[in-house]
C-alpha cells in the first residue's frame, strides 16, 4: 500500500512538472517569431566558458559573464535556479515583458535558453554592476549631481515601461540592486520577474498583484487602507 502511495505522488509530481514544461515550452515558440533569441543548453556552456566568471548569485540563481560569436560581445547569463521559479510564472513575465523592449534605460534581453527545467536568460553585460553596490559603499561615492542624473535616467526608464509600451509594465520590484550601470554610469532597470502587464487604460490593480521587496515595497501593496495598487507603487519605490 505504501509503495502505490509513493508511485501515486511521484506520477503527479512528474506530470505537474510535465505540464508546466509543456505550457513553458509553447509560450516560447510563439515568443520566438517576435522576441529575443533561443539558445540551446550547450550554447550557454559555449558562452560562459563552462560558467568560469561567475558575476553574482541571488535567490533566483546565479549570474555569469559570457562572450558571444562573432563580435566578442559581453553578456551577462542569469541562470535561474529550479526551486526558485519551478512554475516558470517569472520565466515567462521576463521574457514576455522586456523581449521586446528598447529603451536606454532598459535592460536588453539579448536572448534566453529553455531546455526542460534548465533556465536562462541572456542580457546586455553591465560593467559598473547594479547602484546598491556604490549608494551602500564607504569607499565608492557619485556627487550629487552624478545621483541625480541616475534618479532621472531610472524614472525615464520606469516612465516608458507605465507609458511608452502597448501594454504598461508594472515591475514591482524597483529598487538599487535592480539598477544596472552600463561603462558611462547610465542607469537601466533591470529583473523583471515579478512585472507584471496591464492595459494602459486600467489605471488600478487587483490586490492579488501585491510583490516586492520588504523596505521599497509601497504601503498599498501591503494594506489597501493606504489606497490602490497602482503604477504609482513602482513610482514610490
Amino acid at each position: 500500500m505504501g509503495s502505490l502511495v509513493i508511485f501515486i505522488f511521484l506520477a503527479h509530481k512528474y506530470w505537474k512538472t510535465r505540464i508546466t514544461i509543456d505550457a513553458v515550452e509553447k509560450f516560447l515558440r510563439m515568443q520566438q517569431m517576435i522576441g529575443p533569441m533561443r539558445f540551446a543548453y550547450t550554447d550557454i556552456i559555449a558562452i560562459t566558458s563552462h560558467f568560469r566568471d561567475k558575476l553574482g548569485q541571488g535567490g533566483y540563481g546565479s549570474v555569469y559573464k559570457g562572450v558571444l560569436l562573432p563580435g566578442n560581445v559581453h553578456v551577462a547569463i542569469k541562470m535561474l535556479s529550479g526551486n526558485c521559479n519551478c512554475n516558470g510564472d517569472e520565466f515567462i513575465s521576463e521574457v514576455s515583458t522586456i523581449g521586446r523592449i528598447h529603451h536606454i534605460n532598459v535592460v536588453r534581453l539579448v536572448g534566453f535558453c529553455s531546455e526542460e527545467m534548465r533556465r536562462a536568460l541572456v542580457y546586455e553585460y553591465m560593467p559598473r554592476g547594479s547602484l546598491d553596490k556604490y549608494i551602500f559603499s564607504s569607499e565608492k561615492s557619485f556627487s550629487w549631481d552624478k545621483l541625480n542624473e541616475i534618479a532621472l535616467g531610472i524614472a525615464r526608464g520606469i516612465n516608458y515601461l507605465h507609458q511608452g509600451c502597448e501594454m504598461q509594465i508594472l515591475h514591482f520590484d524597483i529598487k538599487p540592486h535592480n539598477i544596472l550601470l552600463d561603462d558611462n554610469f547610465v542607469p537601466k532597470v533591470a529583473d523583471f520577474g515579478l512585472a507584471k502587464l496591464y492595459p494602459r487604460d486600467k489605471s488600478f490593480v487587483p490586490v492579488s498583484a501585491a510583490r516586492g521587496t520588504v523596505g521599497y515595497i509601497a504601503p498599498e501593496m501591503i494594506s489597501r487602507s493606504f489606497g490602490v495598487i497602482s503604477s504609482k507603487s513602482d513610482v514610490y519605490s
